[in-house]
């Protein structure tokens, strides 16, 4: 078996390559998966699950995945650890404890399964798709197969599906058609759906910008699609978690109104359901968009507060790079958030962390 070593750099991950689903585990691991996944989802005892055990046995500890196709609805799909008898699903309690006790896990797969995301909306990832493309928001935040409205709907530009993080990538489906997860060392994973001639991935390790696969139709664990495109899924910690709030290329996903409905904003500019978002990029740990809710400049002064001269100016929608934080002048921006904080910037210039958008309300490079 081939290694491939890695240089963990921007959520960049080296796992080993996996080749083949191992050998039938017996009948024990399969049964006790269907039977966590079933009671997880309140289903009778005869509702199918598709088990595909990809390492290991029940003897010696067994990982795969467990889906439960959708028919006409999307599926729902879960990684699962089988151990000493005892099955976790991702999201489970067990699942970071079990993934200690499988030997067949490699120490990247150990280390993202028991990562955990910081309480804010941070991602670190860009869009699905090459950076300077711009593809149609064809449809906003909704649910992958209920709750939670933690997907959006892209296509167009070139068609091709590209990793939004670096992580370790997985085919979902029996099928090895359609269904891609890749989960990263953040505490997140993105699902990536309804894809055309998608790399085949146990555990492969993807760098920010892989190929994944091309948008398409492929509905073989369920679902519909009535025109090529991706069905692109946030989850966090295991689980899907709504999208709003979060922010992909630098554009943050809101929602609005029912499924499907919703808009992105980079800044001040919004895109409604149906036009076209451009991909800027990932933004850093330690960087804002400026987002004056309504486009003008904003005000760069020479200290933090409104009573320091203005020492220049920056766009709405421009990435700037905070230094440190210091209390100022108290303001109010979008969605009512007030704060008195303000953030001094590379040029040694501060602007209102009301007109920042960082995905947190907290200090992203520490207080001056």
């Amino acid at each position: 078996m081939a290694f491939a070593t890695l240089l963990i750099l921007t959520g960049t991950l080296g796992v080993p390559a996996h080749a083949a689903p191992a050998p039938a585990a017996g009948p024990a691991v399969e049964e006790s998966v269907s039977r966590q996944v079933r009671a997880k989802l309140r289903l009778e005892k005869t509702h199918p699950v598709k088990v595909s055990v990809r390492r290991g046995d029940s003897d010696s500890g067994a990982f795969g995945t467990a889906v439960v196709p959708g028919g006409t609805e999307l599926p729902q799909g879960w990684l699962f650890l089988y151990s000493d008898g005892r099955t976790a699903l991702e999201g489970d309690p067990d699942f970071a404890k079990l993934a200690t006790k499988v030997p067949s896990l490699s120490d990247d797969e150990k280390r993202v399964f028991t990562s955990r995301s910081a309480p804010d909306y941070r991602t670190g990832m860009r869009l699905p798709f090459a950076l300077g493309q711009s593809w149609y928001l064809t449809g906003g935040p909704h649910t992958m197969a209920g709750g939670p409205r933690s997907s959006i709907d892209l296509a167009g530009g070139d068609g091709r599906v590209l990793a939004a993080r670096g992580g370790l990538a997985y085919t979902m489906c029996n099928s090895g058609k359609g269904w891609l997860r890749v989960v990263h060392d953040n505490g997140f994973s993105t699902d990536y759906y309804h894809l055309e001639g998608n790399i085949a991935a146990d555990g492969k390790a993807l760098a920010e910008g892989d190929f994944l696969g091309n948008i398409g139709n492929d509905v073989s664990c369920g679902g519909r699609s009535s025109g090529k495109h991706v069905h692109f899924a946030l989850r966090r910690d295991g689980a899907y978690t709504p999208i709003d709030h979060y922010a992909f290329g630098k554009w943050v996903i809101r929602a609005s109104g029912s499924d499907y409905d919703g808009y992105a904003l980079h800044g001040s500019t919004r895109r409604d359901a149906g036009q076209t978002i451009q991909n800027h990029g990932v933004l850093g740990p330690r960087q804002g968009i400026v987002d004056t809710d309504g486009g003008t400049a904003l005000n760069r002064r020479s200290g933090p507060g409104t009573s320091n001269p203005v020492a220049g100016t920056v766009a709405d929608g421009e990435t700037v790079d905070i230094v440190c934080s210091a209390p100022g002048t108290e303001h109010a921006g979008r969605d009512g958030y007030r704060s008195s904080m303000w953030d001094k910037l590379a040029d040694g210039t501060w602007v209102s962390d009301v007109y920042l958008w960082t995905g947190t309300g907290e200090p992203v490079a520490g207080y001056c």
